[in-house]
């Protein structure tokens, strides 16, 4: 190393060189072909090598998932001392007691017995099944599958001794039946019902009966306590009004939230009002005090909704962080945090007859945690449940989540529904416009747009919540002009006054 001093009139520079290390040709070379050997010899477009342990669970698993109704069949013991197709008429086509009941699959494409079946010389092997053993496979189905597969049956047979090298010709129709639950029925001749549209229930209408003013700011949510007597509304003014349900007027008021508050649910095992908000808190109230008594921390952004689980002390809450929360009401416990979605959790809904807790969020997704699912707000009615959003209203089966059918024409964003036990389904949107749906058929029986409070803007007139009373006598909503409004049926109204204007829509229940 060399170190240089260059002094000039007032600057000092100083030059440090170090040696290189020098290399022969060979090496250089040697680094540089390494380089590229490890820059290209990994390719990851390659597929993962096969590993026999996964490749058996695997197809274990869609041997179980795709052949389990058959995978256990009755073995059948095939004599060969009677024809195979002695007990019909007409049976010159079928293998007489000679022949040999095994042959071999002949043609360009072997196939083996089943999936994950390696193709041997024994797999290529097949034996005649006897018409014996294929009214035995029938009985084995279940009815609906024995029905699907009676036709498609009779050919198989048909077409494999046609291959074995049997006559040509096929039997008579009227020699071909099948046995369904230990009778016998000629499946040409089951006749097929014409597709039919189930009649809509009469409903009598519903009218605005009264319009409860009070609050500051956009009334967001609505709860009737257990007893009937007063109903319960959070607002965007930060308050927890209680209004007297038979007359309308404010009995009290709460405050302790700091911002808007989103949800409110009464107990029905306890005097407690539980209440969540865009401040992140979730209080509880002891309503014989009037005060706050317990705090559930865990929530990271605004919580949107809660409900009580019906049968024991739990509490779920739903947040702008993506994750529903379960609580011991007493402990103050987080007992579970369910996760999944990737967006705001809106809304959520408990049921009793299963463990099942049902999530929606603003993206159009609705989860059934501990199963999986599709779209937004939920009601349960008849173990099934109803979603909306701005494209349709879809009604679900619990628990497994199949669809059953859209209900079209509230063409805005639903932000709240609610059913009764009569069948009449209720849904709110952005506009301030209520549609009331007969649940079993989809018909929408009357279109409701209440008028605005005086002093509020036209655009002020969204619905943000809505609730029957526990009499099921009374519709409350919550609305953006800052009212809470009140709803009764039409006690003059007759089915002759108000007929249904229904016409039969064969093609209303697709998919899409």
């Amino acid at each position: 190393m060399t170190d240089i001093d260059v002094v000039d009139s007032n600057v000092s520079v100083y030059f440090i060189f170090q040696d290189v290390q020098k290399h022969s040709v060979h090496t250089l070379v040697f680094r540089s072909l390494k380089r590229t050997h490890d820059m290209f010899v990994a390719d990851h477009a390659k597929p993962v090598s096969l590993d026999e342990t996964s490749h058996k669970v695997k197809m274990a698993a869609k041997l179980r998932a795709d052949y389990s109704a058959v995978l256990h069949m009755p073995i059948l013991k095939e004599g060969k001392d009677r024809p195979l197709g002695s007990n019909m008429p007409g049976n010159q086509n079928y293998a007489q007691p000679g022949d040999d009941p095994e042959y071999l699959i002949t043609g360009t494409h072997a196939y083996p017995s089943g999936p994950g079946v390696a193709l041997t010389a024994d797999t290529q092997i097949h034996r005649n099944p006897s018409e014996g053993g294929v009214h035995a496979m029938a009985l084995a189905l279940p009815p609906s599958q024995a029905r699907l597969d009676a036709s498609r049956t009779a050919a198989g047979v048909g077409d494999i001794h046609r291959n074995a090298g049997g006559a040509e010709r096929s039997s008579a129709p009227h020699s071909h039946s099948l046995l369904e639950g230990g009778g016998t029925k000629n499946s040409s001749l089951v006749a097929r019902k014409a597709p039919t549209m189930p009649k809509p229930q009469w409903h009598a209408p519903w009218k605005l009966f009264r319009v409860i003013s009070g609050h500051l700011g956009w009334v967001r949510s609505i709860a009737v306590e257990p007893g009937n007597q007063w109903f319960v509304t959070g607002a965007g003014d930060r308050t927890i009004k209680i209004w007297d349900l038979a007359s309308g007027k404010l009995k009290l008021s709460l405050t302790g939230h700091i911002s808007t508050v989103r949800g409110v649910a009464v107990s029905t095992r306890s005097p407690y009002l539980f209440s969540c908000g865009e401040d992140k808190q979730v209080k509880c109230w002891d309503l014989e005090y009037n005060k706050v008594i317990r705090h559930y921390h865990g929530h990271l952004s605004a919580v949107y909704d809660l409900d009580l689980h019906p049968t024991i002390d739990v509490l779920v809450t739903c947040s702008r962080d993506a994750t529903a929360r379960v609580w011991d009401i007493r402990s103050k416990a987080n007992v579970h945090t369910l996760s999944g979605h990737t967006n705001t959790v809106a809304t959520v809904r408990c049921q009793a007859a299963e463990p099942q807790i049902i999530t929606g969020t603003d993206k159009d997704m609705l989860q059934l945690l501990f199963m999986a699912l599709n779209h937004w707000l939920a009601e349960c009615y008849r173990y099934t449940l109803a979603s909306g959003s701005a494209d349709n209203i879809k009604q679900w089966t619990f628990p497994d989540g199949n669809f059953i059918q859209n209900l079209s024409g509230h063409n805005a964003i639903i932000n709240a529904m609610a059913v009764n036990s009569d069948g009449v389904l209720v849904s709110g949107a952005d506009n301030g416009t209520i549609h009331l749906w007969d649940w079993r058929t989809g018909y929408n029986f009357q279109r409701i747009h209440a008028a605005v409070q005086p002093g509020s803007l036209d655009s002020e007139s969204g619905i943000f919540a809505c609730m029957f009373d526990h009499s099921e006598s009374r519709l409350i909503t919550a609305e953006a002009d800052k009212t809470i409004k009140v709803y009764k049926e039409d006690d003059t109204a007759t089915e002759e006054s108000h007929p249904i204007n229904w016409k039969p829509e064969i093609l209303k229940r697709k998919r899409f």
